[in-house]
C-alpha cells in the first residue's frame, strides 16, 4: 500500500523534471538515480556490485538514497551474489528495506540460476566446465546448510537433470550410497557429478567427504555408472576430488 504523500517510483523521473523546471533544487538522490541508470545502460560491466544492487533497490524503496542500503547489505551478505542468494527472511530482516524487496531480489536471483542451467543444458559437461561450477556456486555457495546435490548425464556427458538430494546441518549432510543409485537408475543416467557445499566458506575435503566420495564411486561401479567428480563449494572457490586424485 502506498503511504499517504509518497509518489509511486514511476512518477520520480516526472517529479525530478517538474522540481527543474519550477526552479527548484531536486533531491540528490534523484538525478543520482538517472544518472546511474544512464551508465548501467552504456556500460553495465562497469559499475561495481553495489551499484548494481542500487539499481534494484530503485524499483522498491522510493524516494530515498539507495546508496548505504546497498553497501549495508553488500556488506551483511559479502557479495552482489551473498545478497540475491538469501533466504527471503534473512533479506527481511535488513533495517529499512521494505517489504517488497524480498521477492524482486529472490526473482532476479532466480533468473540468473535459471540463465546459468541453460548453459549446460544439452551440452557436454566436461565441455562447459566453467558453466557448470558457475550453476553450482549460484546455486550452494550462499546456503546456510550443507546441501548435497546430483548432476545426472547421459552417455554423451549432457544433463538430464540436477536434484538435491539431501540437506544437512552447518557442517554435515547425510549421503545415503544406494540412494544416489536408484535414483540414476531411475533417471537413466550414465554417469553423475556430485557437489556438495561447506557453509563456512573453506571448499577444502574432510576425510568424511572422501570416504563418502569413495563410497558412492564403489556404489556407482557395481551397476555400471561412473562417478565423473565431486566438488566441494566454498563461497569463494570449489575443490575437484578427482583433480586432487582423492578418490
Amino acid at each position: 500500500m502506498q503511504n499517504k504523500g509518497e509518489l509511486p517510483p514511476k512518477d520520480l523521473d516526472a517529479l525530478d523534471q517538474g522540481l527543474s523546471d519550477a526552479g527548484a533544487e531536486a533531491p540528490h538522490y534523484l538525478g543520482h538515480r538517472e544518472r546511474l541508470r544512464d551508465e548501467f545502460l552504456g556500460s553495465p560491466q562497469a559499475l561495481k556490485d553495489y551499484e548494481i544492487l542500487e539499481l534494484l533497490l530503485f524499483y522498491c524503496v522510493p524516494r530515498k538514497d539507495t546508496k548505504p542500503l546497498a553497501k549495508a547489505m553488500i556488506t551483511r551478505f559479502g557479495s552482489l551474489a551473498g545478497v540475491l542468494n538469501a533466504p527471503a527472511e534473512s533479506l527481511a530482516e535488513t533495517p529499512s528495506l521494505p517489504r517488497t524487496a524480498p521477492a524482486l531480489l529472490k526473482v532476479v536471483g532466480e533468473a540468473a540460476v535459471r540463465m546459468t542451467r541453460r548453459e549446460i543444458l544439452d551440452k557436454p559437461i566436461l565441455s562447459s566446465w566453467e558453466r557448470v561450477l558457475d550453476y553450482c556456486h549460484m546455486t550452494m555457495a550462499h546456503a546456510g546448510s550443507e546441501q548435497f546435490r546430483i548432476l545426472f548425464l547421459d552417455r554423451k556427458n549432457a544433463l538430464i537433470t540436477d536434484e538435491v538430494q539431501q540437506h544437512g546441518t552447518v557442517d554435515h549432510t547425510p549421503v545415503y550410497p544406494r540412494e544416489v543409485v536408484k535414483r540414476a537408475l531411475e533417471v537413466g543416467a550414465s554417469s553423475v557429478l556430485i557437489a556438495h557445499n561447506h557453509p563456512s566458506g573453506d571448499p577444502n575435503p574432510s576425510k568424511g567427504d572422501i570416504e563418502m566420495t569413495r563410497q558412492v564411486r564403489d556404489a556407482l561401479k557395481v551397476v555400471g555408472i561412473n562417478l565423473h567428480d565431486h566438488v566441494i563449494i566454498g563461497k569463494s572457490g570449489h575443490c575437484s576430488l578427482r583433480a586432487e586424485r582423492l578418490f
